[in-house]
């Protein structure tokens, strides 16, 4: 890496590389301390939004306890944010289904959780940052980053290089500034290593589908598991408001096709000679589904998602790392691992790892920022890590077996649901499935699923 040099340069309090959930929560939660907080977003056209904005995106749905994790209160959001209030989640394997109607975690909201719009949700948080004071540059891509004697340089596209106090990174998933500033610290480009995007990530696709009236479930989602091969790949339908959903999916980057039987999975066909696309999949999906009706009965909403009705994004399908926050950096959101391919995407932890950051930035406590993450999120990061593991290799009828157990333990437990070992020991293979979890949390006890800690920076 080149030296920048520092004379001469503007100087901010705290950077914010990135403008989603966790970049627009650290710039509002540091400008509403008073210190002087920038974010820096290159920006991207969407068709539902009339000025640029992030380009991180997902499915858009929120458990009744992310609320919680985010510490939000959503009556606060501009009114056209959430879509739908859900009052279930149907999960469906090759020929079993269950269908969740609490997430089994004590919450506030009064909805078993929602669906919401992105994008009006990434305008309403810059929004909010701006009015606590933060200024929010849109069109300006951060090139690069270099810590030196203390101060970050940004080596900013098409404006003059800033320097800054401190350097909150949340460019999401593709982590494109995020590991040459974590390089800088590390022997052998370790960062860029672990978190390189085909590595580290899944990649998503979804479309806006207007359907027939009679087929719209306005109140649940649905996920179809062990119908597409990859680990945790999996279908979806995400109700917007009215007769339009998203429909999508997620699979891992790079598969290769003869490494499945097509027999085994239901949107494989013999004659596939690659994966199927994004796009192939999803019109198999409704194909499936819905036999007596025609694509054309599913038109696609051309005025919303990225471009004409679709959206194709990057979600991380790895494990968190710590910050350098020994160097004033803090790492947060997609760009730090916590979303998740397995639970469809992460803006809750992305918010309140934000909050975290900028709060801490502003008080002059970046050093606290790792065990502040972890005490905030790791109950959650340990969950979907840990249930990650176990059903890693599993197939069609491992997933038919996972949905047969948990809908017999839903039907004999009080509260709905609940994985306790008294109940699991009550179901065929519900011990089984039961050990497996509390081992996996096991391994990746006290903050163990951490993949690069903060004792690997060098200074």
């Amino acid at each position: 890496m080149r030296r920048l040099r520092v004379r001469d340069m503007e100087h901010v309090d705290v950077a914010v590389v990135g403008g989603g959930p966790g970049g627009s929560s650290a710039a509002y939660a540091a400008a509403k301390r008073g210190v002087e907080a920038v974010v820096l977003e290159k920006g991207v056209p969407r068709e539902d939004r009339a000025e640029l904005g992030p380009d991180s995106t997902d499915a858009a749905g929120l458990l009744d306890y992310w609320f919680e994790i985010m510490d939000e209160d959503p009556a606060e959001w501009d009114d056209d944010v959430i879509l739908r209030d859900l009052n279930a989640a149907t999960f469906v394997g090759p020929s079993e289904t269950v269908k969740l109607r609490s997430t089994g975690i004590d919450a506030d909201y009064d909805s078993f959780g929602a669906t919401f719009d992105r994008a009006r949700f990434d305008d309403f948080l810059r929004s909010r940052a701006e009015d606590a004071g933060a200024e929010y540059r849109v069109g300006t891509g951060v090139r690069d980053v270099e810590t030196v004697d203390g101060e970050h340089v940004l080596e900013l596209n098409g404006a003059e290089n800033i320097t800054a106090d401190y350097l909150v990174l949340a460019d999401g998933p593709q982590r494109q500034v995020t590991m040459n500033a974590l390089d800088q610290f590390l022997p052998e480009n370790e960062a860029s290593t672990l978190l390189a995007p085909p590595r580290a990530n899944h990649i998503a696709y979804q479309e806006y589908r207007e359907f027939p009236e009679e087929l719209v479930v306005p109140d649940e989602i649905k996920f179809w598991w062990g119908w597409m091969p990859g680990e945790t790949a999996y279908p979806w339908v995400f109700p917007n408001d009215g007769n339009v959903a998203r429909v999508g999916l997620t699979m891992p980057i790079g598969m290769d096709i003869d490494e499945y039987d097509a027999d085994e999975w239901r949107l494989l066909r013999e004659d596939d000679e690659r994966i199927p696309s994004g796009g192939e999949y999803i019109e198999r999906l409704l194909e499936e589904l819905y036999p007596d009706y025609d694509l054309s009965d599913f038109p696609l909403v051309e005025d919303r998602g990225k471009t004409k009705g679709t959206e194709t994004y990057a979600i991380s399908s790895t494990r968190p790392v710590e910050s350098p926050v020994g160097a004033d950096i803090a790492v947060v959101g997609g760009a730090m691992g916590t979303t998740s391919a397995f639970h469809e995407g992460g803006d809750h932890v992305a918010v309140r790892t934000g909050k975290i950051a900028g709060k801490l930035a502003a008080k002059g406590e970046l050093e606290r920022y790792n065990e502040a993450w972890k005490d905030a999120i790791g109950d959650e990061i340990l969950r979907n890590v840990a249930m990650a593991d176990v059903v890693s290799e599993y197939g069609p009828e491992e997933w038919d077996n996972c949905f047969r157990i948990a809908r017999a333990l839903q039907e004999g437990s009080d509260d709905g649901w609940a994985l306790t070992r008294r109940n699991a020991m009550s179901v065929g293979g519900g011990l089984k499935l039961y050990t497996a979890y509390k081992r996996a949390k096991f391994r990746y006890r006290k903050g163990k699923y951490v993949q690069l800690t903060e004792s690997e920076y060098e200074y």
